[in-house]
């Protein structure tokens, strides 16, 4: 009987209790980031369109003037179309394109391509000291916000631009009802593997 009722009472505490756990889990990957004015936007690899929206909408807010976007490097497909002679628009490319048709008009593209967030991470410290920017603001999906703060955290230390990621509120996932489409679902345990991971790799960062 004993058995019974504190299984019971589990039972109706997870029903009670399971969305407030769920949203507790889902906004454990997401950084609540404060804006200011800085020198440049920088669209993260991972954000697409997402980011573009984000910063457009940061630039209209007198964030920023300027975005900069990361390429990455072209895939067999597009590298087939560029053996035929065939103009081919790639994710950076694209991304310039629709930031300017949001009415953003100063862009550039960061000279070198790069392949995931530890690259990116080598790459951004290198580019706002050729540039010397003081002050820059990493546009990236909510769901990738906390790890990619860690990672730039870490990449940034020591050099002198403030760099403060903002997760974009275009971004299609929802921190808050993130268990009700799988392909959310699939996101969340992905992301959460991942900063854990590096929680556990670096545990101060």
């Amino acid at each position: 009987m004993a058995v019974v009722a504190i299984a019971s009472v589990a039972a109706v505490g997870l029903v009670l209790f399971r969305h407030p756990i769920l949203r507790t889990a889902g906004r454990f990957l997401v950084v609540d980031a404060k804006v200011e004015a800085v020198d440049v936007i920088v669209v993260a690899i991972d954000a697409g369109g997402a980011g573009a929206l984000q910063a457009a909408d940061l630039v209209h807010r007198s964030v920023a003037s300027r975005v900069a976007v990361f390429g990455d490097p072209p895939d067999t497909v597009e590298r087939e179309f560029i053996r035929r002679g065939i103009p081919y628009e790639d994710e950076a490319a694209m991304l310039i394109r629709q930031l300017g048709t949001l009415g953003v008009k100063e862009t550039e593209r960061i000279s070198t391509d790069v392949v995931g967030t530890e690259n990116e991470a080598e790459v951004l410290p290198h580019w706002c000291d050729a540039h010397r920017f003081r002050s820059v603001l990493v546009v990236t999906n909510a769901d990738h916000s906390r790890r990619l703060r860690r990672v730039l955290h870490r990449s940034m230390k020591g050099n002198v631009t403030k760099v403060i990621v903002y997760p974009s509120r275009y971004s299609t996932f929802d921190p808050d009802r993130w268990w009700t489409t799988r392909g959310n679902i699939r996101t969340a345990i992905v992301e959460t593997e991942k900063l854990l991971l590096d929680i556990i790799l670096h545990p101060i960062s």
